[in-house]
């Protein structure tokens, strides 16, 4: 079972809920797909349920931009197993590592290791590894615990602010059988067998029928919905 990244509700300008009701409606009964507060914080409630003690944290996402101009838009959670403490990442989209992450550095998974952990003074940072081999940095963490009036905010700041990437741009992620889809605006990736095969969407009921094929579920006001990153989709 995987749940999909997406942003559509917040291009269709619906509101997202939080609460323990409204994520269970959204991302089991309905199987849509979230941003990273969704995510994670589905991911806290079932594992409080199941009696771990998760904490939730922040950080800021390097991959496109320098830190400073980074806010602090990504949730992640940590979680304490046997005397070892991993960083549990369910919601950083195609980037997102599907093992719990060791803080001692431990890269994951064995043999063909993806993520891995560094502290570096009071930062926490993870390394990913991209598909051309090469080892990047993709999110910068002081791990303090935040709470969840913290991620109201966030939550806020990620569907309504102008300068949020997702209030302009149509990002959505999900795992299939061959491998991964991601969509990026108009620009599409299958990655199978560790290769990207490129693909651009037309219109937008190509976006429909593809997320109906890929992502679970259909969304007829796909094909009305307005994008400011895409010319033509107003």
């Amino acid at each position: 079972a995987n749940i999909p990244f997406e942003v559509f509700d917040v291009l269709l300008g619906r509101p997202i809920r939080l609460d323990p009701e409204g994520l269970h409606a959204k991302l089991i009964t309905a199987r849509r797909g979230g941003h990273c507060v969704e995510h994670a914080t589905l991911m806290y409630n079932a594992l409080h349920a199941i009696g771990f003690d998760p904490v939730r944290h922040s950080s800021r996402v390097v991959f496109f931009k320098p830190r400073h101009e980074s806010v602090r838009e990504h949730m992640f959670l940590s979680v304490t197993v046997d005397g070892t403490a991993y960083v549990v990442d369910p919601g950083f989209g195609p980037f997102a590592c599907p093992h719990p992450i060791p803080l001692d550095g431990t890269p994951v998974p064995a043999g063909a290791p993806t993520h891995r952990l560094a502290h570096e003074g009071t930062d926490w940072i993870l390394f990913c590894l991209l598909r051309n081999g090469a080892e990047t940095r993709g999110w910068i963490s002081k791990m303090e615990e935040e709470y969840p009036v913290d991620f109201e905010m966030m939550h806020y700041y990620l569907v309504s602010h102008p300068n949020s990437f997702y209030t302009h741009n149509l990002v959505a992620s999900a795992v299939t059988k061959e491998g991964r889809i991601n969509i990026t605006n108009q620009d599409v990736s299958f990655i199978r067998d560790g290769a990207a095969q490129p693909v651009q969407l037309t219109d937008r009921k190509a976006l429909r029928l593809l997320v109906a094929e890929h992502f679970g579920f259909d969304l007829p006001e796909l094909e009305t919905m307005k994008v400011d990153g895409i010319p033509g989709w107003l």
